[in-house]
């Protein structure tokens, strides 16, 4: 009751605030965000919809003076809330695949005042696959192109792309502790992937998902009507089994197959430009002088995949800026980065 109370005064206090605020002020927007990674990427896209006369100031929720994070905290906060004053910002997980089936997805979907990434989760957008070429340039400052990032995730997302349907399918049931995320996470693992030979990766994943697909056909013999009605909803959402690996866990994507790629790819350009600063350097002060130079230019991989706005090209995108442009029509073409007060 006490935090329900809290939240109440401060969602009527960001109101009250806007109003006593003279004229000339600008209106400002509290935009809950789920974790500190998530207030950067945010903060980009919420930029674009500022004017002369509103702004967005983008947090943690708190209660009680004490901060708390996830989903939950940030919707909780402004359930009593005011709409236009104070909105949550959080990842779509699977709530939105899930299209009202669960009481957060029912939240999710039908508060005009909660806004979500379309994709699972940020990391997804951070691994949108035709951006990551650009991140290796970024971290190792070499455009030599040696791995298809694009064919990999797409062929990727071809092998998993019928069991992710089976797990949505059961999240959809009354009995989705038969086969959870987790189980579904441990089957996509590809283990170590040679950058030279990603197909002995992709075919040894074919067959994992393959053994897993015949399994669970056998368990739901009546299920295949229902299993069609999943997939038709999944395409109506804008998945197909070409972009899945942006609707799968976001951590499981992030830390267990695209950033271990990058450094692997990273690892290699940077070898690759070390060797050509030896040949081309004319005496030893040279090659040191030039060593330096590049080593401190040199980036973090995860630190710069973490920082990647690649997504700004993806179709997930393109739909959270339609949904904000529905409350706040946009300003601005671009989602770069503004000035508060």
């Amino acid at each position: 009751m006490g935090h329900r109370l809290k939240d109440n005064i401060t969602s009527h206090y960001v109101e009250a605030a806007n109003k006593l605020a003279s004229k000339r002020a600008r209106h400002k927007v509290i935009a809950y965000v789920e974790s500190y990674e998530d207030v950067f990427f945010w903060r980009t896209i919420l930029s674009r919809f500022e004017t002369p006369n509103r702004y967005f100031e983008v947090m943690l929720p708190s209660r009680m003076a004490h901060l708390e994070r996830g989903k939950k905290a940030a919707i909780s906060n402004l359930l009593d809330g005011v709409g236009q004053d104070m909105i949550a910002c959080v990842d779509a997980d699977y709530d939105y695949l899930m299209q009202g089936a669960s009481p957060g997805s029912r939240i999710l979907l039908d508060n005009p005042y909660v806004f979500h990434t379309f994709a699972y989760a940020i990391e997804n957008l951070q691994c949108y696959a035709p951006s990551l070429h650009n991140v290796a340039v970024a971290v190792v400052l070499n455009d030599h192109s040696i791995f298809d990032f694009n064919d990999f995730l797409r062929q990727y997302s071809e092998a998993i792309y019928p069991l992710f349907i089976w797990n949505i399918w059961y999240y959809r049931s009354t009995h989705y502790g038969e086969f959870t995320m987790t189980d579904f996470n441990h089957i996509i693992e590809t283990g170590d992937i040679n950058i030279d030979h990603p197909e002995i990766a992709l075919e040894r994943l074919r067959k994992k998902v393959g053994r897993a697909v015949e399994n669970l056909r056998r368990k739901n013999p009546d299920a295949r009507e229902s299993y069609q009605q999943v997939k038709e909803d999944m395409k109506r959402l804008g998945v197909n089994a070409h972009n899945t690996y942006l609707y799968i866990q976001g951590h499981q994507l992030f830390d267990h197959i695209v950033l271990p790629l990058l450094e692997r790819v990273c690892s290699r350009l940077l070898r690759e430009r070390e060797r050509e600063i030896g040949r081309q350097a004319r005496h030893n002060m040279q090659y040191q002088t030039e060593m330096s130079s590049y080593k401190n230019s040199v980036g973090d991989v995860k630190s710069m995949l973490k920082r990647n706005m690649g997504y700004a090209f993806s179709p997930q995108y393109e739909q959270i800026v339609e949904a904000l442009n529905a409350a706040w029509p946009a300003t601005s073409p671009a989602p770069l980065y503004s000035n508060n007060p």
